[in-house]
């Protein structure tokens, strides 16, 4: 039989495994929310009386109006006031005009600023670790080539199309034209220049920039932009990019060491039962032995005692037969004969009297279990007396939620800490309600700034509180947002407000995808009262 501790080290393996192993390849959902806010760069010849395209590239957003792209995109712009520089995003309708903010040649890089309003695209994440020399990338622009075999002309380009992604390898960073670039194996072509390069969990590993020369039998070999020239570059500038340095982890590897920490904790608190079990086996054993010699001695001490009493009984009751005897014998000493066989036989009736009390009152076997109880400290209904707090507890009060990344999967959302009051009837801060939904307070957010869909979860009994993010496109965001303004969330306070809110948000929940883009998990404690105003 396998031992408690090598189930637990089995158990605690997994949960490592689980956390830490690298996902096989690209999540497809995040690569599809990076593609959000890539856009064509398009060069527009506006010297005639009609607007013509010139030529494009490729281009993301790392705020949301300003967009990276290659330096020799835009080249000929700078040099041509005839040409004007478009941005066609990937989704909606219209596009907009862009100006340069900073063009670096020698590291092939620009930053473009849209108009205010005229354009508000989904940011990218610029991947903060440490760099690698191999894994799964995956390339995100707007090939020259795929738009010829579709048959488009160059006046289609203006509309909105969604990017076209590939795969590959990293291969390497190596200097080449003066900057650090990344070696790949993700196919690129003319237009994709100023595209992405992402990691598995979307996040932008560097600015595509040209391919490696070949004549048809050598491997192709692609090259980006490294960030150790795109982030100083951004900085020089006053943008300050989203920048994520957690490990790209799938929500599938989240699952799994959320499984393996239940059962590691289920098992551990097996163990602590059992351990406590078995202690209290043996106190009760020892306190049953401490009993029983206390009854035995107890009743021992009872039966003396009233073989005591009854001796004496025999005994006074004799003296008292003897001094009936002489009284009629003795007339002249009858008074006091009579007197002292009266005190001897009530001397014997006492004695018979506390005898028969006693044999009545010795201690019975079956007060051995009441003995054992007082002797553990127990209640007499069988319960143990406790000191010890309440697990997890209501959860109320003022809480401070502080991220846990070992059990988050973050791509760019933001990680402050949280804080908020909680009540017992799901109501947050006294004035937003929290539905029951399968059995957690949930409350769903659809956001009117960004194209994402949050649900909040708080679990009071272990105070932890989780954001699920889902990253959506354009029209599963207005179909969202459709849904969400069909239901007014009922008032904290209402009677039966959380059942009423957890039917309502259900059918939006059902419009979101399987499994979020971005998990975040926080631990929460209650805020400790401080002083205001105090040194």
């Amino acid at each position: 039989m396998i031992s408690d501790s090598v189930r637990m080290f089995a158990v605690l393996a997994a949960l490592f495994a689980a956390l830490f192993s690298a996902p096989a390849s690209a999540d497809p959902a995040d690569i599809d929310a990076a593609a959000r806010g890539v856009v064509r760069v398009v060069l527009i010849d506006s010297s005639g009386d009609e607007v013509v395209p010139v030529t494009h590239g490729s281009g993301f957003a790392v705020a949301p109006n300003m967009i990276v792209t290659n330096a020799h995109v835009i080249r000929e712009a700078l040099l041509d006031d005839t040409l004007r520089i478009g941005i066609v995003p990937s989704e909606g309708e219209s596009g907009t005009f862009a100006s340069p903010v900073a063009v670096s040649p020698r590291n092939d890089l620009a930053l473009l600023q849209v108009s205010e309003g005229s354009l508000r695209l989904p940011p990218l994440t610029i991947a903060g670790g440490a760099s690698r020399d191999t894994g799964e990338v995956s390339a995100i622009g707007y090939p020259m080539n795929v738009d010829l075999a579709q048959g488009l002309e160059i006046r289609d380009i203006f509309r909105a199309q969604p990017p076209v992604k590939s795969r590959g390898f990293l291969s390497g960073e190596r200097p080449s034209r003066q900057f650090d670039t990344i070696l790949h194996t993700a196919p690129i072509a003319r237009g994709n220049s100023g595209g992405p390069l992402l990691d598995g969990c979307g996040r932008v590993l560097g600015v595509n920039s040209f391919g490696a020369d070949s004549d048809g039998s050598d491997a192709e070999f692609y090259f980006a932009v490294s960030l150790r020239e795109l982030l100083p570059f951004l900085r020089e500038n006053n943008v300050e990019p989203a920048v994520n340095a957690l490990p790209c982890t799938s929500i599938d590897d989240l699952n799994a060491a959320e499984r393996a920490r239940f059962d590691a904790q289920r098992a551990e608190a097996q163990q602590r039962l059992d351990a406590r079990e078995a202690e209290l086996r043996d106190a009760r054993d020892q306190a049953r032995m401490q009993a029983q010699i206390e009854i035995f001695e107890a009743r021992d001490n009872a039966m003396a005692t009233a073989m005591v009493l009854l001796l004496v009984t025999i005994g006074a009751g004799y003296a008292a037969a003897q001094l009936r005897q002489n009284e009629r014998k003795n007339e002249e000493q009858a008074t006091q004969l009579r007197t002292r066989a009266m005190i001897a036989a009530g001397i014997a009736g006492a004695a018979l009297i506390g005898a028969v009390l006693v044999w009545i009152t010795r201690p019975g076997f079956n007060e051995i279990d009441e003995r054992v109880a007082v002797i553990l400290g127990e209640t007499p209904d069988g319960g143990g007396e406790t000191n010890s707090p309440e697990i997890g507890g209501s959860g109320e009060g003022t809480l401070i939620c502080t991220l846990v990344p070992e059990r988050s999967r973050i791509t760019g959302a933001r990680t402050d800490d949280v804080e908020f009051d909680w009540a017992a009837s799901g109501c947050v801060n006294e004035r937003t309600q929290y539905g029951m939904v399968g059995g957690e307070w949930t409350r769903v957010l659809v956001s009117d700034d960004e194209a994402a869909v949050s649900v909040n979860t708080y679990a009071p009994e272990t105070r932890t509180f989780r954001t699920d993010r889902y990253l959506l496109r354009r029209a599963a965001m207005e179909t969202a947002r459709t849904a969400r303004s069909n239901y007014d969330p009922p008032a904290c306070g209402v009677g039966g407000a959380q059942i009423t809110l957890g039917e309502q948000q259900s059918a939006l929940i059902a419009l979101l995808p399987d499994r979020p883009n971005e998990r975040l998990v926080y631990s929460c404690e209650t805020k400790r009262a401080g002083v205001i105003g105090g040194e």
